[in-house]
């Protein structure tokens, strides 16, 4: 597999999509649901999410933080297939409030009324050990290095 795309490059196609499909590890399957990086999307190898505290993906995570992200933007008009990315990372939990104002934007109110101070609001960060992309001429995988992954707290 070539690794042509730099993580510049590859954070420049997934500002373009805002929803991917967030895998967690149950206790007997993998989960997947679709969740909104709610247009925080400056990669650089991590993704930030809100949820509510009391949900099985909280509940998974806790039980085992790795999780799977994948992503898929629509084909160009032209006809080009659109990429595909996953990532395999590490889930943190963050319940300080700073954090959420750094990754807070207004939309986020129609599911947290409360804004930041939403009883029971938590800031979920994934951070990507390896990513694997695939845009219809290209392909590759990027593999995060291991003391930037030890800075941010995914190993």
């Amino acid at each position: 597999m070539s690794t042509t795309m730099s993580m510049a490059e590859l954070s420049k196609k997934l500002g373009k999509i805002d929803f991917c499909m967030f895998n967690t590890k149950g206790s007997d399957a993998i989960i997947t649901r679709p969740m909104s990086n709610n247009g925080d999307v400056e990669y650089d190898g991590d993704s930030w999410f809100f949820s509510y505290e009391d949900t099985k993906k909280v509940r998974d995570i806790n039980r085992d933080p790795g999780v799977t992200l994948t992503f898929t933007a629509p084909p160009s008009l032209l006809g080009k297939p659109g990429i595909f990315v996953a990532v395999e990372g590490q889930a943190i939990l963050i319940n300080d409030k700073a954090g959420f104002e750094e990754h807070w934007v207004k939309d986020l109110e129609r599911w947290f009324p409360q804004g930041i101070d939403t009883p029971g609001i938590v800031l979920i960060k994934v951070s990507a050990k390896t990513i694997e992309y695939w845009d219809g001429e290209d392909n590759g995988r990027i593999d995060m290095p291991a003391v930037d992954a030890v800075a941010r707290g995914a190993v």
